[in-house]
């Protein structure tokens, strides 16, 4: 079936189903792709409309659209929206835990009817082979997974169904495949793209500079001091706001000593009971609690637009988890702010976050059991011992050396030509290895923005591959009219984005330059900065093509 691929249809569709009278910048172009049946990943910051974007094409499709997130919560806020809008065709139903099987059998019966257009469901139930099939049944025209940077090594902490998200759309059919993340620097969109094994997508990246969004940041000579500038905030500021810890602990520690010293804070973070949990998270929603502390657990399916600042008490782990959670303020457009309160010293809890190599034994143990297979998860964790998260990671590991497939009946079993269990053990520890050394350079890259003397906002989006042609206007570099410019792609001695080999370090993109140092994004050991002088008077750097 040939589908027109021009807006007219889409716009109408927009208006007509869910009565909007325009669509966003950043919105048709990826629109488009769905229609042309295309894989696609798509970057747009947080409140841009991302859901949309697999939403009106949905409507103009020949089958019902599936849609994978990682939070109920985040599932139930875009289903209530869609059956809100009381249109033949955009209800939807969901298929997860909190169903009970009378219901799942409802919502599938629903689509298969043609009563529903949008099948929500989570990893963990597509996992389940005869779910598999039933859905597969259905013969989806569309899969949209929701907060895919979820499924990336480099990206936040994942669930292990994630990490087998290409086995199972490929077991349901393969329909095209539509990724939707605010925040993916070129790693993660690498690692997006081979997870979910998508196939020449069509790759949108727009807008992730937000004008409302000031950008400051204070260097912390003591503990001390950063509580009296958090205070500080607290006390100019207008509310809700977010506040970000590196761990559990000092999440309950902050949050007790803000509201002793009168600032009622809560406190959220992922070794929560499930309950208590989704009160703080409800809380909060509702508006009824105005100050959280939390760690990066907290804010994913926060649909709530009048967070008036995010302050950050250590140095994150990335300028992806960065973007991410200050993504979460002003989300109503109105002003806000980002504040990051840092000390040299934080960068200590992250290179503890980045230790701890896979064992290896356990590793060739596994790859030992998958020779035997085909497994169900279930029978490699009682064969091995491991724990869900961890086989779930060593499984991810194994199958990027070639060393894990999926057999007959969904089960896991080693390809025909897999490596002995030992070589693919040494394999996967190098793997990880060289996974943690882009994981650090991505921390390094956190602590220059930080230190930079340049616009915060031309600092940021070099990272993530976008340029901003002038200063942002909303930092504190740019509002104290110290701000060092950065250079123009034709000041540096090759242009930015384009690929070069260094004798030791191999292939890379440089991503931007900044006074005489350029940044160097290579494939095996992450973000480099190096000296544009010494480059060019050594040829330390020579262009390829790729």
């Amino acid at each position: 079936m040939r589908l027109p691929i021009y807006g007219p249809r889409l716009r109408r569709a927009a208006r007509t189903h869910f009565g909007w009278p325009s669509l966003r910048a950043g919105q048709l172009a990826p629109m488009r792709a769905v229609l042309k049946r295309r894989d696609a990943l798509v970057v747009l910051p947080t409140g841009a409309g991302k859901s949309a974007i697999y939403q009106v094409p949905a409507t103009l499709l020949p089958g019902p659209t599936v849609v994978i997130s990682p939070l109920l919560a985040l599932q139930q806020d875009q289903i209530q929206f869609l059956n809100e809008q009381r249109s033949d065709g955009v209800r939807a139903v969901r298929v997860s835990s909190a169903e009970t099987p009378a219901q799942q059998t409802e919502a599938l019966r629903q689509v298969r009817d043609g009563e529903a257009r949008f099948l929500y469901i989570t990893p963990e139930q597509l996992a389940d082979p005869d779910r598999m099939t039933q859905v597969r049944a259905l013969r989806p025209a569309l899969v949209a997974v929701d907060e895919a940077h979820c499924i990336s090594a480099w990206g936040h902490d994942f669930r292990p169904d994630y990490l087998q998200l290409g086995h199972l759309i490929r077991g349901i059919g393969r329909p095209p495949v539509l990724a939707l993340t605010a925040t993916a620097s070129p790693p993660v969109r690498d690692d997006i793209i081979e997870r979910l094994q998508l196939n020449r997508p069509k790759i949108h990246v727009s807008g992730l500079d937000r004008a409302n969004l000031f950008l400051e940041v204070a260097q912390c000579p003591d503990e001390n001091y950063r509580w009296r500038r958090l205070t500080a905030l607290l006390d100019e500021g207008e509310r809700p706001g977010i506040v970000y810890v590196p761990t559990r602990r000092a999440a309950e520690e902050l949050a007790e000593r803000l509201t002793g010293a009168g600032y009622p804070a809560h406190y959220y973070h992922g070794g929560m009971p499930a309950g208590p949990r989704r009160e703080a998270h409800e809380a909060f929603s509702d508006d009824k609690v105005d100050i959280m502390v939390a760690t990066s657990a907290f804010g994913m399916g926060i649909d709530k637009p009048n967070i008036r600042w995010v302050a950050h008490v250590a140095l994150p782990d990335s300028p992806d988890s960065y973007l991410q959670e200050i993504g979460r303020a002003g989300r109503d457009d109105a002003p806000a702010r980002a504040v990051l309160l840092w000390r040299a010293e934080d960068e200590a809890i992250q290179r503890f976050f980045t230790g701890g190599s896979p064992d290896p034994v356990e590793l060739r143990d596994l790859a030992g059991a998958l020779h035997d297979g085909p497994h169900t998860k279930t029978a490699l964790r009682e064969r091995t011992g491991l724990g869900p998260r961890k086989l779930g990671a060593y499984l991810g590991l194994l199958e990027e050396v070639g060393a894990v497939a999926t057999g007959s009946g969904q089960g896991l079993c080693a390809p025909k030509y897999a490596p002995l269990p030992a070589k693919a053990a040494e394999a996967a520890v190098a793997l990880y290895e060289r996974q943690q050394t882009v994981q650090r350079s991505r921390t390094d890259m956190m602590r220059a923005f930080a230190q930079t003397r340049a616009c915060r906002g031309q600092t940021l989006l070099a990272y993530f591959g976008e340029e901003l042609k002038k200063p942002c206007g909303h930092c504190d570099n740019c509002v104290s009219g110290e701000a060092e410019p950065i250079a123009e792609q034709s000041d540096g001695p090759f242009p930015v984005h384009s690929h070069v080999r260094h004798p030791e370090w191999g292939t890379g993109m440089v991503m931007g330059y900044e006074d005489e140092r350029m940044t160097v994004l290579f494939d095996e050991v992450g973000y480099k900065t190096l000296s544009v002088p010494v480059v060019t008077e050594q040829k330390l750097l020579e262009r390829v093509k790729v």
